[in-house]
């Protein structure tokens, strides 16, 4: 038998897939596997606020590569696939969370080390929402699980040693004048935000490391200072939001960051700083009986963390909401490492100046 001729009749005699069929079968293959690369390798992420300044910048679109920390499995498994959470301003959910998985990770290239400019599920969110459809936030990991942090005077310990600023990091600084007006051309090619204007004298500004000595020279500058929030004076808004606790964004702690398997005694202290991972992250439930702690209707008097927690603060340090707003970040909100700038766009550019072309698949380092 001629079997060359019989496989070709065989094929001949199949019919033909439309136009159409073609095209929805391409269509599918193509959301299969962007979805799969998206779930496992990486994914685009658009930098939306200037908290990360002039280290990541407002209209930076980031790759972030998921396999850095071993990607996370879906959580919400039903959800429309390359689009947010809810669409029109919120209005509309694209999952469906009547079906939730526990938080499962695949292996890695490595663990999220300080430095590193890590996207994570916001965990500060109020409104109720399964942890992998809440907002993206991109922040500079300053602490891992196990660390002891402590900000003095706008600098970040970790474990007594010092963790600087990222090289193009910013922070804020009070700026006199001699009274004239200042340039606004001047302010706009230095890259400077001005925050506040006290008195005709008297300014708030968000200065680049690379603007400062240039800005100093101008005569009409009498000074500048760095701005430093006092210690002991304390602020509801920084974490834990408790007045023993007399923190402020630059100074703050010693505060231990939960690592799993870490045990900790409860006390009136330690619930100020833990209770909500103990309750939100861990899913426990915390009730007080007296001067008695009750967790899950069991008398406890000690607690055993199951998860690792890590320390975000933004590289643009006085423009930024971050860990020292609302505390930790638990290891099944990270999402993955920033790795490369693929598209940038300035909103104040027109024309090819919209695109900041020196910006085009530039690395992200780790600091």
């Amino acid at each position: 038998m001629n079997w060359k001729f019989f496989s070709r009749k065989k094929a001949a005699d199949k019919p033909r897939k439309s136009v159409f069929r073609e095209w929805v079968d391409a269509i599918v293959f193509a959301v299969v596997a962007s979805t799969i690369i998206r779930c496992l390798l990486f994914s685009a992420y658009a930098i939306p606020s200037a908290s990360m300044e002039g280290s990541l910048l407002t209209g930076d679109y980031l790759f972030v590569s998921k396999i850095a920390y071993g990607a996370r499995m879906p959580m919400t498994p039903i959800s429309i696939p390359f689009l947010e959470s809810t669409i029109f301003d919120g209005k509309v959910k694209t999952y469906w969370d009547g079906w939730q998985l526990g938080y499962h990770r695949l292996p890695g290239l490595g663990n999220v080390e300080r430095g590193d400019a890590v996207v994570f599920n916001y965990p500060g969110e109020v409104v109720p929402r399964p942890v992998d459809m809440r907002a993206h936030f991109i922040k500079r990991c300053v602490g891992v699980a196990g660390d002891v942090i402590e900000i003095k005077n706008g600098k970040v310990y970790a474990n007594g040693k010092y963790e600087p600023l990222a090289p193009e990091g910013q922070t804020s600084y009070m700026v006199t004048t001699d009274g004239t007006d200042l340039n606004p051309d001047m302010i706009s090619n230095l890259k400077i935000d001005v925050r506040l204007q006290y008195s005709p004298s008297l300014y708030e500004m968000i200065i680049p490391p690379a603007s400062l000595a240039e800005l100093k020279s101008y005569s009409n500058i009498k000074s500048i200072k760095e701005v430093i929030e006092p210690a002991g004076e304390y602020n509801a808004q920084i974490f834990p939001h408790n007045e023993r606790f007399k923190w402020s964004q630059d100074n703050f702690g010693p505060l231990t960051l939960p690592k799993r398997g870490m045990t900790i005694k409860l006390n009136d202290s330690t619930m100020a700083l833990y209770s909500h991972a103990i309750e939100a992250y861990e899913h426990n439930k915390i009730e007080r009986n007296g001067n008695n702690i009750v967790i899950n209707g069991k008398p406890a008097d000690s607690y055993t963390f199951k998860m690792d927690y890590y320390w975000m603060m933004g590289d643009n340090r006085h423009n930024s909401e971050d860990s020292r707003y609302w505390g930790f970040v638990p290891e099944d909100h990270i999402v993955g490492k920033a790795k490369v700038v693929w598209m940038s766009t300035d909103s104040a550019g027109s024309g090819l100046n919209h695109i900041r072309w020196n910006r085009i698949f530039k690395g992200i380092k780790s600091y």
